[in-house]
């Protein structure tokens, strides 16, 4: 166990947790904060154990643990959050040090926090992180923007621990500011987009022609084996055959015909209209 860590994590939900242990895996000595303590113990004591992973229970802690130029990753709740954790974690820190978000904050938020904390010194990077809880572990899609100096700094890591396409890892500069965090809103919007065109064909098939789940899934599946191929239409193909364990009916039949959202393509529609750009697919899915 190394006495400071190359990164450093502050946030121990599913997704902190598995880019910890996808940071440790590829080589790397990683320390970790959660505000609650507790978490940060049973993590230790458990998918932690064993490896080269320093837990903390104080911010001075978690800094001290971390080689210079420190490099400190939040993955919290986006928003007030952010700040809060930021307005605590800057003092400790010096000239040069680097704080990366890796949540889904808003570009216009990260944009900020780049003005100010440049004003201290401190690199900010805003970086989107794509591939939930299973790419978190075996390879996300990084979209790292803010300070270029930074990026440079934290490329080694980020590109060895994101997933590998070709032979090319899924992580590459975006831009200043806020561009890593506008390019994974937009992603999030067009996935909103896909979403609601497998929802509605979905209705088609169910409503006007009659199908039930088991032909459903064989459409969809035949549907990924041509131009349509992606991991929406094959996870909608598998959610087709999943059969409720309490009735014995398939899952989709019974469940309750409603969904929410968490706001990134109500943001990237927002963007959209005040620059006069058409988005009709994505606007249908934020109404629906």
């Amino acid at each position: 166990m190394t006495t400071q860590s190359d990164i450093g994590l502050i946030g121990l939900a599913v997704m902190g947790e598995n880019l910890v242990l996808n940071m440790e895996s590829k080589g790397f000595s990683v320390a970790v904060f959660n505000r609650t303590t507790a978490v940060t113990e049973r993590f230790a004591a458990t998918r932690a154990k064993g490896k080269n992973i320093l837990p903390t229970t104080t911010l001075e802690d978690f800094v001290r643990a971390l080689k210079r130029p420190r490099k400190a990753m939040i993955m919290i709740k986006a928003g007030r959050p952010v700040d809060q954790v930021i307005a605590e974690l800057a003092p400790l820190l010096e000239r040069g040090d680097i704080i990366i978000d890796g949540g889904n904050s808003l570009f216009t938020d990260t944009q900020r926090r780049c003005k100010e904390l440049e004003g201290q010194g401190i690199h900010f990077i805003g970086c989107g992180v794509s591939g939930g809880e299973e790419g978190a572990l075996k390879g996300p899609s990084l979209m790292p923007g803010g300070s270029r100096e930074a990026y440079e700094m934290i490329a080694p890591i980020f590109r060895k621990i994101a997933a590998q396409v070709d032979g090319e890892p899924c992580c590459r500069y975006m831009g200043p500011d806020g561009a890593g965090h506008y390019v994974k809103m937009v992603h999030n919007g067009i996935e909103y987009g896909d979403i609601q065109l497998i929802c509605e064909a979905y209705a088609i098939l169910k409503n006007v022609l009659d199908l039930q789940a088991n032909e459903l899934a064989d459409i969809f599946a035949e549907w990924n084996r041509g131009a349509l191929e992606s991991y929406l239409i094959e996870i909608t193909a598998q959610i087709f055959r999943k059969k409720d364990p309490e009735t014995g009916k398939p899952l989709v039949d019974v469940i309750l015909d409603k969904a929410g959202q968490k706001g990134t393509g109500l943001w990237t529609l927002q963007s959209a209209l005040a620059q006069s750009v058409v988005i009709s697919t994505i606007n249908a899915a934020v109404e629906a």
